[in-house]
């Protein structure tokens, strides 16, 4: 198993990165999707996104952990857009996970597993918070990724090997 190094990232970080980077495509793919077919996959919806958040929490402490030990961020843009990522990836489950409490409306369920409790009474600034936010952090979170993924490629077609540091 390869550690973070000044070159690449190591196997935890890679495994991290494209898990959750499946896991982004299938929440694209439900935000995406007809109200109908969005209403069908909500259970999946919820469940991928509480999986999500689990590893949003151990991809962080793991960054924070390996911060010395990673390749270096090419410039202040990189930097300013990695904790951009990083906050929208804490915020946006976060808030979802506010609504689901105080919505009020039964337990949040993991593929069938009850993993929270609902508030016993409707908590209306959760829901309204939720309301307000939860979906547009979550295309601005998209439309930042898809910056993410144009400069990864850009800078590999460049010559930085940038997208190696990830895939290898």
């Amino acid at each position: 198993m390869r550690s973070d190094n000044s070159q690449v990232y190591g196997t935890v970080s890679r495994i991290l990165h494209w898990s959750m980077a499946l896991c982004f495509g299938f929440m694209l793919y439900t935000g995406l999707a007809g109200e109908d077919t969005f209403r069908a996959l909500l259970p999946y919806h919820k469940s991928v996104g509480a999986i999500l958040m689990v590893l949003i929490i151990v991809r962080t402490i793991w960054a924070i952990i390996n911060r010395k030990n990673r390749p270096a961020p090419a410039n202040i843009f990189v930097t300013l857009g990695h904790f951009a990522l990083y906050l929208l990836m804490i915020a946006v489950p976060t808030i979802a996970l506010l609504r689901q409490y105080g919505a009020a409306r039964g337990p949040l369920e993991v593929f069938g597993v009850k993993v929270m409790e609902a508030a016993a009474e409707k908590i209306e600034w959760t829901v309204e918070l939720a309301g307000a936010l939860h979906g547009e952090l979550a295309w601005a979170l998209f439309a930042l990724t898809a910056g993410h993924i144009v400069m990864a490629i850009y800078h590999q077609i460049k010559g930085d090997k940038i997208l190696n540091r990830m895939a290898h």
